[in-house]
């Protein structure tokens, strides 16, 4: 059955502009190839040739994903989306992580795009809606690698059990790992992009890279 993706009015409301595209496909996630990691390097050396440090949160989709977090009342530089995150350890120089096929592919187009992406396991998502809503004071998160998160006003994915992405970092519980044989990915663009584009460039990472088959792409459904 395929999954009902949902921005709630409150995220909306917040960011008037924002377009999530939501990637499903069966997959491989093998360790990360050579070739892959060879255009990891090749982007981030292009980032950090054009970009001063001071300009990585004007980005665009940057800016317009920082600007949503501030509207629904999370300080920004105290929780900076991913897609920045990335960037910016590209600036200084900063070896990134080297992991899994699905996971650098989605870093690939997080540099490439300025968009934060979540990447999920589709067998551990639980029910058959997921929602995008704002994250509750007190609310139980455990992200990836860093533990309990304080996801209060954040944009949080949400399915039936609970919180699974955030433009910030997703979820231990549905994160991808060898074993991942279908992919859900929410890439989720809070400012006006080009979507032809990041879906040619997804697609073809995901067939080049994860063996993909069987790739549907579509808009979340707005209120």
């Amino acid at each position: 059955m395929e999954l009902n993706v949902n921005i709630s009015p409150e995220v909306a409301a917040a960011a008037p502009d924002l377009q999530v595209l939501v990637v499903e496909a069966v997959v491989a996630n093998p360790p990360t190839p050579d070739a892959l990691w060879n255009e990891i390097q090749l982007a981030a050396g292009e980032i950090r040739a054009a970009m001063p440090m001071d300009q990585v949160n004007k980005r665009p989709a940057i800016a317009a994903t920082r600007a949503a977090c501030k509207a629904l009342g999370k300080e920004p530089n105290r929780y900076r989306p991913s897609a920045e995150a990335l960037c910016r350890r590209c600036v200084k120089g900063m070896e990134l992580y080297r992991t899994l096929a699905i996971i650098d592919l989605i870093n690939l187009v997080s540099i490439k795009t300025g968009h934060s992406i979540g990447g999920f396991d589709r067998e551990a998502i639980v029910g058959d809606d997921l929602t995008l809503g704002v994250g509750r004071e007190g609310e139980p998160y455990e992200a990836i690698g860093r533990g309990q998160l304080n996801i209060a006003c954040l944009p949080v994915f949400r399915d039936a059990v609970g919180g699974v992405g955030t433009p910030t970092s997703d979820n231990d519980r549905t994160k991808l790992s060898e074993d991942t044989h279908r992919l859900l990915m929410t890439i989720n663009c809070y400012a006006p992009h080009e979507v032809d584009e990041t879906v040619a460039l997804t697609e073809r990472l995901l067939r080049q890279y994860a063996s993909a088959t069987d790739i549907r792409v579509r808009m979340a459904a707005r209120p």
